[in-house]
């Protein structure tokens, strides 16, 4: 059975997160700077089926587009265009930054740890993978 993987988008860094084959567990896979996102993705396409891609969207708690939010529609666009057989699926992202952070203090990580933006991120497309696969089931 085919992984779904989820990016959670940023300007400099970006989170991806996959399920195990069977999509029962969503697991960290890592964080890479942002410029080399495509370069990652078509490596790891290479070595792993990947049946949906789901990414982060950004929206203010009232619905409207954060600074962000721009970003991840083009982000979305060139994925579709260049892994077409691919399908792409928004989520919302309003709190897995936040849940992050939170998960890292749950985990008994120290203040230095946390600071750690590059395992937040990874953290947060967990998350919106975890949340995913609840929903779904």
């Amino acid at each position: 059975m085919p992984r779904i993987l989820s990016i959670d988008y940023g300007l400099k860094r970006t989170g991806l997160a996959v399920t195990d084959p069977l999509q029962i567990i969503a697991s960290g896979l890592t964080t890479v700077e942002t410029p080399t996102l495509f370069n990652f993705l078509k490596e790891y396409f290479k070595k792993e089926e990947v049946e949906l891609i789901l990414v982060g969207y950004p929206t203010n708690w009232d619905d409207t587009a954060t600074h962000a939010t721009p970003l991840v529609e083009k982000l979305v666009v060139r994925l579709k265009k260049e892994f077409p057989a691919i399908p792409v699926q928004l989520i919302d992202e309003r709190n897995s930054s936040k849940m992050a952070k939170q998960a890292m203090i749950d985990m008994g990580m120290k203040k230095m740890q946390r600071r750690n933006k590059a395992l937040v991120d990874e953290i947060a497309a967990t998350i919106l993978l975890q949340e995913y696969l609840a929903a779904k089931g």
